[in-house]
This record gives structure tokens, sequence and C-alpha cells, in this order.
């Protein structure tokens, strides 16, 4: 194969993200349409499709892991990116190549031209372009199964062409109010778009009134459901081990184990294969722990309402374990995001510093502090990720003994995890 050329990728690059600039695109049509210009390789490789507001990726990670503890080919399609766009598109754990996305859209270009040029609203996004890209690449690959992660809702996701053999939904809770509605109801209605007649769907924990909408609309389609909580209880003890930190894993891990339980039997899928795969999962950004420097760094994705629930929990468990309150670095995309956030940060912080992402929809400096709670006594310091991370063995934020926890939008990860490599 020969080598990527620099001008090769820059042009790709600007080509991908300019149809990302275009604005997200709800809906499957122009999925539908791309999907049967390249003849339909969604349909050339079985698949789990996972949804949920919170823990969709570490469930569709372990399931990854526990396939390929079973012995099979996969495929595993997540977003957004943490530093590499190859990193949404990768079989048996292996990324898309810099020349495998630029030969994917030399490929796909000439289609989607031809498409719009019979209907302009059928351009593609950029999320199916990534999506088409994954589906080839799966069926090229021979994959045995993948897993697909749902990129928005459910219903009206790229993703929702497959006919999985098991669908998950992970968990449900107020996040995308403006696009899946301003109720539980109707955004667990959003994410039950994913069940199909007579497949099963696996549920995680999540409120009453979202499981019973959940409910009703599988029985409609004739889908069974299998749920954790009537599972496994409500005792964690009770719950699988899994190599990722936190309660909320375990509960990740005990949906990952159900959705592989729920494969039909031709993928053997054993306990003992099953319980491999969730001691080895590999899941960057997710109360993960790093050394810089010699000092401990803790990065974790927490972006939402429910996500801020978990992040109070793991930060008292953290000042519980080092005996100190930990610097916290973090940046949001959205004030209704970032409220409860900083609010658990405050509680548990010595000193906060905040960034904004490089991302359109990042809260400003001034947003952060305005969010900030009277109560909090710390220091509070502006900051840029390229002043707290000047080089991959250097943190400026605190001193030596200081435990520092990067925290927030994935995009602020992805930029601090790009400066540590």
């Amino acid at each position: 194969m020969r080598p990527p050329e620099p001008a090769d990728q820059a042009a790709v690059a600007d080509y991908l993200f300019a149809q990302k600039a275009r604005g997200a695109k709800f809906g499957v049509d122009r999925m539908a349409v791309l999907a049967a210009a390249i003849g339909h390789p969604e349909r050339a490789v079985p698949c789990l499709h996972v949804a949920g507001t919170n823990g969709k990726g570490s469930v569709a990670a372990m399931l990854d892991a526990i396939l390929h503890a079973a012995g099979w080919r996969t495929g595993l399609f997540t977003s957004p990116h943490l530093v590499q766009l190859g990193e949404r598109v990768q079989v048996d754990r292996a990324m898309l190549t810099p020349r495998e996305i630029s030969d994917y859209v030399a490929e796909l270009r000439p289609l989607a031209e031809k498409i719009t040029t019979k209907n302009s609203d059928d351009q593609p996004s950029f999320f199916e372009f990534m999506a088409a890209m994954a589906f080839l690449q799966f069926a090229r690959k021979h994959c045995d199964i993948s897993v697909i992660e749902v990129g928005l809702g459910g219903r009206l996701d790229a993703t929702n062409i497959v006919t999985p053999e098991v669908s998950v939904i992970t968990s449900i809770a107020m996040d995308h109010c403006e696009l899946l509605g301003d109720t539980l109801e109707k955004i667990a209605a959003e994410k039950a778009g994913i069940i199909k007649p007579g497949r099963p769907v696996v549920l995680g924990r999540v409120p009453p009134a979202a499981e019973a909408t959940i409910r009703a609309i599988a029985a409609q389609r004739g889908a069974p459901v299998i749920s954790v909580v009537g599972e496994f209880g409500e005792a964690l003890e009770r719950y699988p081990h899994t190599n990722l930190e936190g309660d909320y894993q375990r509960w990740n891990a005990a949906t990952a184990t159900l959705a592989a339980r729920a494969l039909p039997a031709k993928w053997k899928i054993s306990d003992a294969a099953i319980a491999r795969g969730l001691a080895h999962v590999d899941w960057p950004g997710r109360w993960q722990r790093v050394s810089i420097g010699g000092r401990l760094a803790i990065l974790d994705a927490s972006h939402n309402p429910e996500g801020a629930q978990v992040l109070e929990s793991s930060l008292a468990h953290l000042v519980a374990e080092t005996g100190r309150a930990p610097i916290v670095i973090t940046g949001v995309l959205g004030v209704a995001r970032a409220r409860p956030l900083i609010e658990a940060i405050a509680r548990h912080a010595r000193e906060i510093h905040f960034v904004v992402p490089q991302q359109p929809r990042a809260c400003s400096h001034e947003e952060l502090e305005s969010l900030l709670p009277a109560s909090f006594r710390g220091r509070l310091v502006r900051n840029t990720v390229g002043d707290l991370f000047p080089s991959p063995d250097r943190c400026t934020a605190g001193g030596p003994d200081d435990v520092v926890v990067v925290t927030g939008s994935i995009y602020l990860l992805g930029e601090v995890m790009g400066r540590l490599k």
C-alpha cells in the first residue's frame, strides 16, 4: 500500500469537514439513497445496534471486546473520534488509515455528486460519509459481525438502515432536547426507533416512564425486551465486573452481557468469553487514568446532566482515595450541559481551570464563570489546552502532588489527548 500523501490528506479532510460545516442532517432517507448507490454493504455483515443518552460508546466497545474474545472478526463504528478520524471505523480494533479514508472519499465523492445532481436534498452529510465507509470496510474486510453505535437519537439516525441481530438502548436522560423532545417519554420513543420487528432489545437502566414507552413500542413490533434491572436487580454486587472504572461501567457491562447473550445460538458466546471481553475493554477517555510526568491525571468525558451525576460520584470517590481535592480542567458545549457539570465539579475541586474547546458550540469563559456556584471558594483560572499541556509529559496546573481531572466535552478530551501524544 502506498503511503498517504500529505496534500491528499489535507484535501480529503477539507472535503469531509466541509460536509460537516453544512450542519447535522436528521433523517435516514439520504443514507438509504447512498447505501443503495454503493450496493447496500450494511446488509453484508450482521450487527448489533446501540443507542442511548449515555453509555452507548462504552457498551459498544464492551460488545466488540466480547465478540473478539469469542473468536469473531469484528467491526466497530462509533462517534465522535478523540484524536484521529479513523477511530470511528475499526476492524478488530485497527482503525481506518489516512490512506483508506482518502481512497473511500475518492470512491464515494463521485457517487455523492451524482446523487446530489438528481436531488440537492440528498447531499450526504459528514456522518453519512463515515457510516458508508464503515459499512464498506466491514464488508470488504470480511467481518463476521459488527457493532454500530447510533450517532444521535435512533429513529432518524443515519445508522437506522440496519436490521440488527440485537438492538440495545443503554440509558435515557434529558439531552439534545431540541431534536429529540422535551420529555423522557419523547426521547425514549426516538431511541426506541431502532427496535426492529421480532429482534430482541436489551434495555439498560432507564427511568420508569422511559421504560414504559420503550416496552410499548417493542410490543407493537413483536420484539422481546430483556432488562438489566430485571435480570440483575438493584444491588451492584450482582453486576458484572469490567476493567473500566466506575459503578456506571458495571451497569454498562450488564447491558453488554445481556446483549451478547441475546445473540442467536450460532454466535456461541460463552460466559467465559463475556468475562474475558469485559476484562479487556479498550475505551479511552472514560475515567481513564494516565501519567503525565509522573503525576496522576484522569480523563473523563462527562458532558450532560446524567453524566454530571456520575462525575460527582467519581470525584467523591477520588477525594476519598487520595485524601485531597483535585484540580479540574473543564470545557463544555452548551450552557444546559455545562450547568450541572460545573455544579458537581465545584463541590469537589480545589482549583478549576475553564477552557474553551475548539468547537462552534463551546461555552465561552464568561458563560462558564456565570454558572459557577457562589459557594465555590477555590481558585478559578481561565486557560487554554496549549498552555495547560505544553508538552506530552507536562501539565502546568497545580503542583507535583496534585491529581488533575480533565472532564467535560469529548472534544476537549480529544484536544488534550492529542497534546499528550
